[in-house]
Formats: C-alpha cells, structure tokens, sequence
C-alpha cells in the first residue's frame, strides 16, 4: 500500500510517501518553492513524492497528518483563558486563522489532494517517536522526543518495540526545552524557528556567566530532566515576542537587535544556555535510559538538532548507541506519521538486523540522471566538461588547490543538513576556508562553524566519537593529536579567535576544539565517498569541509536550475553536477549574475 505522510501549517511543511514499508520519497516543501521553512501545504512536496513513486493520487491507500488539530485548538483556548485578559491582540490574531482554515483542516486536506480515500491524523510526538524509532536499526529501543510543542507535549519518552511505539510520560506546554532555548534564539537578536542553530555556533565564543542566574531564576530542574518554568520571564504565551520585560531587566538588557554586532555579552549568553540544556537533555537521557531499560536511544524533535547535546549522550556513554532522525524537527513528522500509518493503524511488522537503518543516508528528494544533466547544460548553452570517472581526481586537484566546489549528485537530502548531495565543499586544511566560504559564498555571519565530512573509517584519528555520525547531528571534540599546542590557553577572546590556528584541520575545527561530523560511508554514500577518497589519495587528508549549498536566507538548492544561480551568483569557483564539471571564470554573464544577487541580499 502506497501511504502519504504530511506535516504542514507551522514550521517546514513536508511530505513523505512510504509504500509497504519502504521509504519512497521524502522532501519539504521550502526546497520547491524556495521559500525557507515553508509553511504551507506542501503540495509540491507531495507532487514529487508521487512522481517518484510513479502513482497518481488516486493509488494513495491512507494519508496521514503528523498533528491533532482540535488537540491543539484545545491549548490554544485554555492558554488564553488561563492568562486573560494578558493576550487579547494575540489571541484576535490567531483565531481568525484557526477559524477559517485549521477547524476544518480534514476537508482542506482532501480538497487540497483531490483525495477521496482514507485520511487519519496523528498526534504530534507521536509522529515525532515514530520518525525516530521505525527507520532506526534497532528492534527495540528507548524513545525520547523534544520540541517547541506539539499539542500539548513538549517533552515525551517511551518505548519502541517491534512495530509498535509507545509513549509514556511527557512534560507539557508552556514548560518547553525548545521554546526555553528559542526565546534565547530571540533574545540573541536571532530568528527563532531557524537561528537555534547559529546560537549552538555562537555558544563556544563564550563562558557560561549567566547559566547559573538562568538556573536559579528561570526555571526549577528536576534530578530526572524536568522542569518547570518561571513564565514571568517569557512572553510566548501572551505575546507575539518571546521574552517579557522581566527576562530583560533580570540580564540587564533588552533584546539584541538583528544585525547589529554581536558582543561578548552575547556569546556569554548563548554559552550560559547551551550548557542549561545540555544538563536537561543529560538528566533527562539518564532517566530514560533507568525507567526503560533499553541499551539503545531514538531521538526526534526539534531539539534533537542540537549537535552539541547528541554528542555529549554519546560520549557519556548512558546508551550503547543512540539513532537520530536526521529531519527531526516538523518535517520529520511527515515521514512518522507515514510509518504510523503503515505499522500501527494497518498493524504491518517490522524488521531490523540492530546494524542498519532504512533511512537510506536521507536521500529522499529529486535527483537527476546524466543524460538530465547534460541537456540542461546543453540547453542553457554553457561551457562544461564531461569528467566521467575522473571527476573525483578532478575534484580532489581543485580542493587541494585551495577552490571552492558546489556539489550536486544523487538524490536530494530530507532534513536540514547537507550530506554530500546538495553541499559545498572545501579544503578543511586552510586557514581562509572558513571566512571565505562564510562571507564571500555563504553571505553569512563570520562566526559560523563549518563541519567535516570523513570517510568513516578514518573518522577516529580525526574526532573522539564513540559511534558514526552518518547524518551531521553528533558533535565531538578533535582529537589532541590534531591540535596545535601553541593555540592551547590562547589570549584571543572572542570572535578574534577565528584568526587562531587550532589544528591539522582548522577549517571544521571549532574555537572549543570541536567538530560536527558526518562519516561517509561507500555503502551510503558510494558517489561521495569516491570523492573524500580522492582527497585522501591526492592530500593524505580523509576529509572535505561540507557546507549546505545554498546562501544565507535561501533553503538547500533543489534542481538543477536552482545549484547553477547559486553558483553563478556567489565566489564558488567550479560546480559539480553529477560527473560534469563546470569552471566559474567561463560562464557566460557571470558578473551580472553576481551583481543581481548581491542586490537582492542587500535589499
């Protein structure tokens, strides 16, 4: 049976088509139109996903919605009531929404579709605990899911076993792990729902001077990871900000506004509350791992995008291995409540050998063949050359030559990390990689850590990681052999340690000595991996910086269309479509490409 799963209307709407059993397709909907987090009905999305199956909707057996709509109406209402009159203008604001479209979000559904057959819904985390647990390799595990908020939940844990999950306790709004972690994104002068992860970068510029205040103030941490927030000092229930006067007054300042400079005041703040969580996810990890049992840990939801936290569960070793689904915020719940469908509502089995998941290194988006390939080029009437098999040499000759690559083959990645389908690539061993690709390619903040990719079995000599990192959401610590001792015990503060040399690999070396990895795999990534091996027989390095191939404000390019303007509109100096190579300085028309999008960022 061919089953739909969508998640849509909040944050990174996504589809995903799964058919007995197997994942097909999976993919957001900001990657089509272009829109970052879009959040609309991922009709696109869908378009795709059945395109790959080749099925019409008509050959759709069940759709299934990844949330409860009247659910979370529910806590809606009773958080107005609870706080009224406080929230009157965001209340007149929301409900006309809920009114026209999300009461009646099941006939919107199917008039969107033009579907006629079966539609269920899910709740929330438990399309969250389903992404995590079903494409895992393990048989059974522990489960544990962490966001902004669902319906209610913001927290739950439990057990997946077989082909059931289940889901046994939870913490509930407005006591959230994400939103805590989101009003700091805010208060940072940074975007919430999309800058979370540039306060991670930001954390280890800084001391944790405040977490203590943060502690003791703002919320009550339970032995067992649960707490309680002090809502005096957040506004998310009331307001449309997502700090109140008191979190400033207490901290001394208001919020940071975007695009002013950033100061130490900042970097100490962003550093106070990425250790505030760390202990949570820690307390909360240790608990789960006692009231289970379970040897092994699936993690989704949004927070499980904290990097930094997923290396400390592994390196603490409270699991034997930990799974993390790579798209796990909202747009993972597409792919859960697609998996729900199959498993718990036709009550279909499951299998896993504990050694491989079916995720399929996320490559679930739109790929394109050579012959594609070659009659865009061909059509657009650009100069290229046909590499063959010896695009890898190609490739590995121009990074070590100090060249900055886009690179696009195979299958798009699902889930906001770039895995060496849709990514830029670099020479980790140079000292102006990071600013260049940050400023002169990437359009972004300076601060910015770039990640590694390496082959898995080198990964070891490179970065202290008790398990493989196959989806870039596990960050360890360089390995001491790597680092150069003179940068230990630096007088640089700041962002002025960017200019310090930390090891062999200073490009993907973080100013904490630490790294975000991916380990490639021939198995995952056959394509990939030729190419990291070409480095590696050219350089002795088994490793490339891997950034997303998009700019700042952009999603991941999509098509084929979308990687040639990035790369005509940025300093990137060749471009990689599948084994066609493409030389900046002979394109047509590239100073007007680059004039046109240097506009459109200053704008």
């Amino acid at each position: 049976m061919n089953i739909l799963g969508i998640s849509a209307y909040y944050h990174d709407s996504a589809a995903a088509l799964v058919r007995d059993g197997t994942i097909v397709a999976a993919a957001q909907e900001e990657r089509f139109t272009r829109k970052k987090h879009d959040a609309a009905f991922p009709l696109q999305a869908v378009a795709y996903c059945l395109k790959e199956a080749g099925i019409g909707i008509k050959d759709v057996g069940l759709v299934v919605f990844y949330d409860k709509p009247f659910l979370k109406l529910e806590r809606l209402l009773l958080t107005y009531l609870n706080y009224a009159p406080q929230g009157l203008f965001s209340f007149l604001t929301s409900m006309p929404v809920w009114l026209k479209d999300k009461i009646f979000l099941k006939d919107a559904i199917l008039e969107a579709l033009d579907y006629s057959g079966e539609l269920i819904f899910s709740e929330h985390h438990e399309a969250h605990a389903a992404s995590a647990f079903f494409p895992s390799p393990f048989q059974h595990a522990a489960i544990l899911t962490m966001d902004g908020v669902g319906e209610w939940a913001t927290t739950s844990f439990g057990v997946g076993e077989g082909n059931r999950v289940r889901l046994d306790v939870e913490l509930r709004f407005p006591h959230s792990l994400g939103l805590l972690y989101s009003a700091f994104t805010y208060y940072c002068g940074f975007r919430v729902n999309s800058g979370e992860y540039k306060l991670m970068g930001l954390a280890p510029y800084g001391e944790p001077r405040y977490a203590a205040l943060i502690r003791r103030e703002m919320l009550d941490i339970k032995p067992d990871g649960s707490f309680h927030l002090n809502m005096k000092y957040f506004n998310y229930c009331v307001g449309l900000t997502m700090t109140s006067g008191h979190f400033h007054r207490l901290l001394g300042r208001g919020p940071r506004r975007p695009e002013t400079a950033l100061t130490q005041f900042d970097m100490d703040v962003a550093r106070s509350i990425q250790e505030v969580t760390e202990e949570i996810v820690l307390k909360t990890a240790r608990y789960v791992r006692q009231v289970t049992g379970e040897e092994n840990l699936c993690l989704a939801g949004g927070v499980a995008l904290n990097c930094v936290a997923n290396g400390k569960i592994a390196r603490e070793n409270i699991f034997k291995k930990i799974w993390i689904q790579p798209a796990a915020g909202d747009a993972g719940g597409a792919l859960g409540a697609a998996l729900l469908g199959w498993h718990h509502y036709l009550n279909q089995p499951r299998e896993a050998d504990g050694v491989h998941d079916i995720q399929q290194g996320s490559y679930l988006g739109p790929g394109y063949s050579d012959a594609e390939v070659e009659t865009f080029l061909k059509d657009k009437g650009v100069p290229y050359a046909a590499c063959g098999e010896g695009i890898h040499a190609c490739i590995a000759e121009l990074i070590a030559a100090e060249k900055v690559v886009g690179y696009v083959q195979g299958r798009m990645e699902f889930g906001p990390r770039a895995l060496g389908a849709r990514s830029i690539i670099g020479d980790a061993r140079s000292m102006k990689m990071q600013e260049q690709m940050n400023v002169r390619i990437k359009f972004r903040e300076s601060f910015r850590p770039f990640a590694p990719s390496i082959l898995e079995e080198q990964a070891h000599a490179y970065v202290d990681l008790p398990q493989e990192s196959p989806y870039m959401l596990m960050v360890g610590p360089v390995q001491e052999s790597q680092i150069d001792p003179a940068s230990r015990g630096g007088a640089l503060k700041g962002l002025a340690q960017l200019k310090q040399k930390r090891s062999t690999v200073p490009a993907v070396t973080h100013v904490d000595y630490s790294a975000r990895v991916q380990t490639v795999t021939r198995e995952r990534s056959p394509f990939y991996h030729k190419t990291i091996d070409a480095f590696r027989v050219r350089t002795g390095c088994p490793l490339v910086i891997n950034t997303s191939f998009n700019i700042r404000g952009e999603p991941v390019v999509c098509t084929l269309e979308d990687a040639y303007r990035c790369f005509m509109c940025t300093d990137m100096d060749h471009l990689v479509l599948n084994s066609f190579l493409l030389d900046k300085e002979k394109q047509p028309d590239r100073h007007l490409y680059k004039k046109e999008k240097i506009s459109q960022i200053l704008d």
